[in-house]
């Protein structure tokens, strides 16, 4: 049952125009830099930047939309014989793959053509798509969590978008005042634990760790690569990406069994 509706909720969200829109997106961006560029290492970095922030904020509005716009269809379900685990992790993985191929064709064409299958810069690519399936499948689960936990469609929609906006923006914001207010400490050791604590920070880090861009990577990616090393920092860095992966996903599972609608 649960993989019927996980194609419904594929197709449906699929066709829809939205889809549509964010597939045309990052097909034009990509095409676009590729062409003013044409240094596909340049471009995987000015994407970076792109994709940290907009992913998590598109996977965030779409999922928490979904939930609310599909309630009275969920209820009908529910009122089948069908586990609610099935019901709420098929639409979840729908909307969460449709999403994910929109961005994996919009941004791998212009890159396929270019050449980047048999260039040098085909790790740094793969590296980008997983952490941008990774943050979509993240977000996307956080949002359908929220949407479970707040039947009030304004409440649940702000805040999701204060979840993200917290982990985007105010999370970078709260680690660079604690820096600067305990300069004189020794800080590498936190630095490396509130790393580990935003899936965004941890995407970003993986990125550049697999660039190798000791210049643009931060104080966060400095000390991960200085204590881990590249290999075994990407490593650690994506065993803390799959956490983050799962553990949004048990807790959406684990509240729709005990949930009462």
């Amino acid at each position: 049952m649960t993989g019927r509706i996980f194609r419904y909720s594929f197709f449906d969200l699929f066709r829809s125009r939205w889809s549509l829109i964010y597939f045309l997106f990052f097909l034009t961006i990509t095409s676009g830099l590729i062409y003013l560029s044409g240094d596909l290492s340049k471009v995987i970095i000015t994407l970076m930047n792109i994709i940290l922030v907009l992913i998590p904020l598109i996977a965030t509005i779409f999922s928490v939309m979904y939930f609310y716009n599909s309630r009275e269809f969920t209820e009908l379900l529910l009122a089948q014989p069908v586990k609610r685990t099935s019901i709420f992790l098929g639409q979840f993985l729908g909307i969460s793959s449709s999403l994910a191929l929109s961005f994996i064709l919009g941004m791998g064409i212009p890159f396929v053509i270019a050449g980047v299958l048999v260039s040098n810069q085909l790790l740094n690519f793969g590296m980008l798509v997983i952490t941008g399936l990774a943050l979509n499948y993240i977000f996307c689960a956080f949002s359908f969590w929220i949407a479970l936990k707040f039947e009030h469609r304004i409440k649940g929609f702000g805040i999701a978008i204060l979840f993200w906006l917290f982990m985007a923006i105010i999370y970078d914001g709260i680690f660079l005042l604690l820096l600067i207010s305990f300069n004189e400490y020794p800080l590498e050791k936190m630095v490396l634990i509130t790393s580990l604590f935003n899936p965004i920070d941890l995407s970003r880090i993986l990125i550049m760790l697999q660039l190798d861009i000791s210049a643009l990577m931060g104080y966060t990616g400095a000390v991960f690569s200085k204590f881990f090393g590249t290999d075994f920092g990407i490593i650690v860095a994506l065993i803390s990406l799959s956490f983050w992966m799962l553990f949004p996903t048990l807790g959406m599972l684990r509240l729709a069994r005990k949930k009462d609608f």
